[in-house]
């Protein structure tokens, strides 16, 4: 069965495909194979004139030859894409496709050859005895050559009966053409008409009356730079998804059994197999990802994850494939390859988001695929309304063909999937990848964000916190001592201790006896010395219990909601260290980030109300019951969503672990860090690559910026046409500045989406 992300093949059937669409010129195109896709039996298709891509949903049995044929009976073109992958071997994969060269190619002689002709109507000094003649010289190839795709284009619609903007700009153009060549050949002096800047004017002597090759060139040659800029901005906008596909290496150094032992032999990614052993060498790409066998390295995923400061791994440590061996020799065993690795699932989402629409998009669509007829006979009762008036055939000819060009659908087409395209695609640059359309507008109306308090806020891992020691003891002495014994152990509490120790005092000696006394802690001889680590009542046991002093410290800590250990040696207590799961150095920062945007945050944890509230205060949340949510079971944060949403809130969650799925899939608006689960990611609608919990709050920045663009496209696209096609139609607006509006709204459309490259992450 053929998939979204599988190349179909002949006589195959789909569930869910994605077709490469060409031919479309204007968003009523992208309108009406939609509607052509959606008549079949059980099929949803969304199409999408930015992306040319359509996204088609369809019951098993419809093979994919249906859908490419149905496209094709609407008069455009279909094909089942590569994988995506694969998009950047692609022969158009570089700057300038060949389609891009040809509306270059186009533009450049349509320009150069109507140049001469737009000065020659507008200077009068200029105009020398049958200048006329010179300007349908050099118009007509203008007319029929560069205009050509716009007349095609018009033909094959017409042939399936229906109309799109080509259809307009056909029009208009064949008819300010078609009236200059009668005028010329057959003389019109004498026809009354209006009088404006722009106008053609032959001289009685000549036979002819007015003329508008001026418009029918300059027009076509200002769409086609429209068109031209807009495919070049369009490219522009893809740019980030491309560059993310691009990231992977293209081949690898995989190890093979030889006569003499292992031997590396270098073959396509493509090619690398689950299990494959590979050879990363320092600087390369590590090819997919998978677990480090040998060796030890510092990796940069500054690429993935915009962190850049490279992450220390090790044997059994796991990687990413497109992240960078910045250190030494790594030999990784490959566990994901192909469509399921970490990269191609971060292009999956945004390819997702970028594919899907908007609602405000969908009453859009829906004006556009109405527009084009509205336009026709708009210009039809513009044309009949002045030749009825007694205004003359010129001044009615010039308003008519003014409408039909003014009209511009396509910006209605660009305003949402451009915005998509540029937003997510930096939104994947910087470690944000958002699911889709929708997931923007719940941004806009949150007003709380619920945080899970363990790998969210703090990091997860237990930490060495505090160490209180007693009188005539030297805190060296202490994690030395202590380090060696709990290094010996392999609880995550002991692993802390121990870690801390290294890092404060350097190498551990040996452990003789070691001794694990469950539920209480560990004993063994450090040094010559016996020591005890673990409980106060591991301590008591032994007859050496907390002086006054470190029993208060034990105490304080317990407050906190922290882990208190004990630690003797040589019949007496020595120390008390305090471990606790470490608050994230950055967590403070993104609280207060996420209240500058207007949003209340909770914290929400399963442990005591001591240790949640301690986290709190540290981080800037106020520990009262209605923002720190203690205590609460697994299954219980899913509950306190919906009690939030039953008091009015509109709430956004994040969270990174198996318990959290249910409830970020609740929220009005989930975030999972990429550091977490599948299950967490899978039901969130924003991922956050990396684990810093400030990139939420540029999430919804990012999210809110990319909402607001689409807003402004739209109104910019609706206020545009409805403020010049009563202009046009009251002959006030020449046909040819038409054309440059015309071209000017859609280039304006995607340059102001373009401005979010420039979004930049506080994240650093």
């Amino acid at each position: 069965m053929t998939t979204l992300r599988e190349p179909a093949t002949a006589g195959s059937t789909v569930s869910e495909v994605e077709l490469a669409i060409t031919g479309m010129t204007c968003a009523s195109c992208a309108n009406r194979i939609e509607r052509k896709l959606n008549k079949l039996d059980g099929v949803t298709a969304t199409v999408n004139y930015a992306t040319e891509k359509a996204k088609v949903t369809a019951p098993d049995g419809v093979a994919a030859e249906t859908l490419i044929a149905a496209v094709e009976s609407a008069g455009y073109g279909a094909r089942l894409p590569e994988l995506p992958i694969n998009e950047a071997d692609r022969p158009d994969s570089g700057d300038d496709g060949p389609e891009l060269r040809e509306a270059r190619q186009r533009l450049l002689v349509s320009a150069l050859l109507s140049l001469p002709v737009v000065a020659l109507a507008m200077v009068p000094a200029l105009q020398f005895t049958y200048w006329q003649w010179i300007s349908l010289a050099l118009a007509a190839p203008v007319i029929v050559w560069a205009a050509w795709p716009f007349h095609r284009a018009a033909w094959a619609n017409l042939r399936h009966g229906a109309a799109t903007m080509d259809t307009l700009i056909s029009l208009g153009t064949l008819a300010a053409f078609a009236w200059s060549l009668y005028a010329l050949l057959f003389g019109t002096a004498g026809v009354p008409g209006m009088t404006h800047p722009f106008e053609l004017t032959v001289s009685p002597s000549d036979g002819a009356g007015n003329i508008y090759l001026e418009v029918a060139a300059g027009v076509t040659t200002f769409i086609l730079a429209g068109r031209y800029f807009e495919a070049r901005s369009k490219r522009r906008a893809g740019a980030a998804l491309r560059a993310l596909l691009e990231l992977g290496a293209k081949d690898v150094a995989v190890l093979r059994d030889g006569p003499d032992g292992p031997v590396q032999v270098r073959i396509p990614v493509a090619q690398l197999a689950v299990g494959d052993r590979f050879v990363v060498r320092p600087g390369e790409k590590i090819a997919t990802d998978g677990a480090v066998v040998e060796g030890s390295s510092a990796v940069d995923a500054s690429m993935l994850t915009g962190e850049s400061v490279p992450v220390e791994v090790g044997v059994g440590d796991d990687v990413v494939g497109a992240t960078v061996n910045a250190g030494g020799r790594l030999v990784v065993e490959a566990r994901r390859i192909g469509s399921d690795t970490q990269l191609a699932q971060m292009a999956r989402l945004v390819e997702d988001a970028q594919t899907g629409k908007a609602a405000v998009q969908r009453l859009a669509d829906r004006i556009s695929g109405v527009f084009v007829p509205i336009v026709i006979a708009l210009a039809a009762v513009t044309l009949g309304f002045w030749l009825g008036t007694g205004s003359g055939a010129a001044a009615a000819f010039t308003a008519a063909v003014a409408v039909l060009i003014i009209a511009c659908p396509c910006a209605l087409g660009l305003a949402t999937p451009t915005a998509l395209l540029v937003g997510t695609g930096r939104g994947a640059q910087l470690g944000i990848l958002i699911k889709g359309p929708e997931v923007l507008e719940s941004t806009r109306r949150v007003d709380t964000i619920v945080l899970d308090k363990t790998g969210t806020v703090t990091t997860g891992k237990m930490r060495l916190v505090e160490v209180h020691v007693g009188d005539r003891v030297d805190e060296a002495q202490v994690l030395r001592l202590a380090g060696a014994l709990e290094d010996a152990s392999e609880h995550p509490i002991a692993q802390a201790v121990a870690h801390a120790a290294r890092e404060r005092v350097g190498a551990l000696p040996g452990v003789e006896g070691f001794t694990n006394l469950e539920g209480l802690g560990v004993q063994g001889v450090v040094d010559g010395h016996a020591v005890l680590v673990g409980r106060a009542a591991l301590l008591e046991q032994w007859s050496q219990p907390l002086t006054p002093q470190l029993a208060a410290a034990k105490a304080a800590a317990e407050v906190q909601g922290r882990t208190a250990i004990a630690v003797a040696w040589d019949g007496e207590a020595r120390a008390v260290l305090v471990v606790a799961d470490a608050v994230k150095d950055t967590s403070a920062e993104a609280i207060a980030q996420l209240r500058g945007l207007g949003l209340t945050p909770i914290l929400l944890t399963g442990d005591n109300r001591a240790a949640a509230e301690a986290v709190a205060r540290e981080v800037g949340i106020d520990p009262d019951p209605d923002t720190v949510i203690a205590d609460v079971l697994p299954s219980d944060k899913l509950r306190v969503i919906e009690d939030l949403q039953t008091r009015g809130r509109v709430v956004a969650m994040v969270g990174d672990g198996v318990n959290d799925a249910a409830a970020l899939a609740r929220a009005d608006l989930g975030l999972a860090m990429g550091t977490g689960t599948d299950v967490a990611i899978e039901a969130a609608d924003i991922t956050l690559v990396r684990g810093d919990l400030r990139t939420a709050a540029d999430a919804i920045r990012l999210s809110r910026r990319t909402l607001g663009t689409i807003q402004g496209n739209l109104f910019w696209a609706f206020a545009y046409n409805v403020a010049a096609l009563p202009l046009a139609a009251l002959g006030l607006l020449n046909p040819m500045l038409a054309g440059a509006a015309m071209a000017f709204s859609s280039v304006f459309v995607v340059g102001n989406s373009l401005r979010l490259r420039r979004f930049r992450t506080t994240a650093r």
